[in-house]
């Protein structure tokens, strides 16, 4: 919920195009597709992962108690 109200306050400082935004803009994109970005590993591949890792684990655990 932080990241999103964070991402959607720095659109627009990232897409404005008043005067001076050459100098806010950058940092807005950096802000808010980075944010995205990492937002998006942690929510969704890092669970994933650790999900594949626990089944092989688990199988592997199975197979040497057997």
């Amino acid at each position: 919920m932080t990241a999103l109200t964070t991402v959607l306050g720095t659109l627009p400082m990232a897409f404005s195009r008043s005067s001076g935004s050459e100098f806010r803009a950058p940092l807005g994109v950096a802000i808010a597709f980075g944010l995205s970005a990492t937002t998006f590993l942690t929510l969704f591949v890092i669970p994933v992962i650790y999900s594949i890792v626990n089944k092989i684990r688990f199988k592997e655990k199975r197979v040497t108690a057997v």
